[in-house]
């Protein structure tokens, strides 16, 4: 094969993991304010499972071989013309943003320069490949929420990839958290620092009490949530339902400026900034990494096979080697 080409993770129809395969690709050449990075690791996440499948393919369109991959971690390979803030070498972590769409299952991959940012010294790249959605979870709570110290936070999907960052931030911030999970996965929660674990599937929402903030990662079943919020409270949610689409977008557009507890909703989107606070808070010690098992490249479609089948801790990583 020659350098110029790659491999990337591909599909040709919507349908099951299975019609995911590893092709070759014309390996990207950085633009002016682009950087190439050679892919050491990515992760699994929900919304590459609905893109694959068909659910939401009047986003997505029918136009194919479709990509997957939405983060990634690696190093620095090559910069575009007048590209600044790195060198060839660094360690870079970063998502690929809603205008870049997906693309990081892949060898190499060309981002731009403000999408990324400086994995923190020590952090192995496939260990911090479970980190960079963790930005959602500090804009959900810190900016969008105000989550303060002493307020009760109930995270629902909280040993997921964005709930479990979130229970360890929750910890962190002060709150008192409540968790909500499988029954397997309660003790990985308890140990991120949740005060409460309730296996979801037999508790009675009711007798839950009231929170101050409510994040939700799921997005079924919003207006149940939306009532537990006390005076005051706030909810944010990172999630639709993608069987219900226009009925659960549309309750998000209405309940954002109607009824008691506006619900805040919206997608991660991280820039530079973001990355650079996301290295801060691992670097303090407010979060690290929870990586429940690691794939190859040519098992990527094994990775959304898992992650379909639920009762993840943490993320399922694709090692790229």
């Amino acid at each position: 094969m020659n350098d110029r080409t790659m491999k990337a993770v591909l599909f040709d129809r919507y349908g099951e993991p299975g019609v995911l395969y590893v092709g070759r690709v014309p390996r990207p050449v950085p633009a002016p304010g682009e950087v190439l990075v050679r892919v050491r690791a990515f992760s699994v996440n929900g919304g590459e499972l609905a893109a694959r499948s068909g659910k939401v393919r009047l986003l997505t369109g029918r136009k194919f071989p479709q990509r997957v991959g939405l983060d990634l971690t690696g190093e620095v390979s090559a910069l575009g013309a007048g590209t600044t803030g790195f060198t060839v070498g660094d360690r870079v972590w970063g998502v690929l943003g809603r205008t870049s769409g997906f693309g990081s299952a892949a060898e190499y991959v060309a981002v731009p320069a403000g999408r990324l940012g400086l994995v923190p010294a020590g952090l192995d790249l496939v260990d911090a490949a479970t980190l960079p959605v963790a930005t959602t979870a500090v804009t959900a709570l810190r900016d969008k929420a105000v989550l303060r110290p002493g307020e009760r936070l109930l995270v629902r999907g909280a040993a997921g990839g964005v709930g479990n960052t979130a229970v360890q931030l929750g910890h962190a911030y002060g709150a008192e958290v409540t968790a909500l999970a499988r029954a397997a996965n309660l003790g990985f929660v308890r140990g991120l620092g949740a005060d409460r674990a309730l296996d979801h599937r037999t508790l009675r929402l009711p007798e839950l009490g009231r929170f101050d903030v409510v994040l939700d990662t799921v997005g079924t079943d919003l207006p149940s949530f939306r009532r537990l919020l006390a005076p005051g409270g706030r909810m944010v949610t990172i999630a639709f339902d993608p069987a219900r689409a226009v009925r659960s977008l549309g309750y998000l557009a209405v309940s954002a400026v109607h009824g008691r507890g506006r619900v805040r909703a919206f997608s991660g989107n991280p820039l530079r900034a973001q990355l650079d606070d996301l290295a801060r808070h691992v670097t303090e010690g407010k979060l690290g990494p929870a990586v429940d098992k690691v794939f190859t490249l040519e098992e990527t479609a094994e990775a959304h096979r898992a992650l379909e089948a639920g009762g993840v801790r943490g993320k399922y990583v694709v090692r790229v080697d």
